[in-house]
């Protein structure tokens, strides 16, 4: 049984069934891949219970490449903080496969935004910090800043060097 139907009953598993039927439901929910990526995104929305999200959640990250463009699109969209929070947390379980999609969302006017986009960015680790470092030499100030603030939080030494330097250019100071 593949479809609609089945796509509905593993998302009533992720939402009230035991430890074992949430963890096949997610199983299952991998396997069918991108057709599995919007009814997912969807019960996240609605989902009423913490658990409900992470599984949801999980299973989106475990979908991987299939589901990085509709996340990034829902946290764009999405007003709800919380559901935001279990999108990014999605995408930066992801680890490599997000952060090319994650790393320009630092530049986003949206400050909540940039925020969960570092916490994803940090969240996906060792892949992120390459891309991050390539996004601090952008002439997108904002971007830049965010990309050396997420290696710092990362854990990245040279993350603080180029914070200084960044500070320079904004108050005009040279070295």
């Amino acid at each position: 049984m593949t479809g609609e139907g089945e796509v509905h009953r593993l998302l009533a598993a992720l939402r009230s069934g035991s430890i074992d039927e949430r963890h096949r439901a997610e199983e299952r929910l991998q396997e069918m891949g991108e057709p599995a990526v919007d009814p997912l995104i969807q019960a996240l929305r609605g989902a009423e219970s913490p658990d409900a999200r992470w599984y949801t959640a999980r299973s989106l990250a475990r979908i991987g490449a299939p589901a990085v463009q509709p996340l990034v699109r829902a946290l764009r969209e999405e007003k709800d903080r919380e559901v935001r929070r279990y999108l990014a947390a999605a995408l930066g379980e992801m680890g490599g496969t997000a952060v090319g999609a994650l790393v320009p969302l630092l530049g986003s006017e949206e400050p909540e935004l940039r925020g969960l986009a570092s916490l994803a960015l940090c969240r996906a680790g060792r892949p992120a910090v390459e891309p991050l470092r390539e996004a601090m030499e952008e002439d997108d100030e904002v971007l830049s800043t965010c990309a050396a603030l997420t290696l710092a939080r990362i854990g990245e030494p040279d993350a603080e060097e180029a914070l200084r330097r960044l500070g320079r250019k904004e108050t005009g100071e040279t070295s």
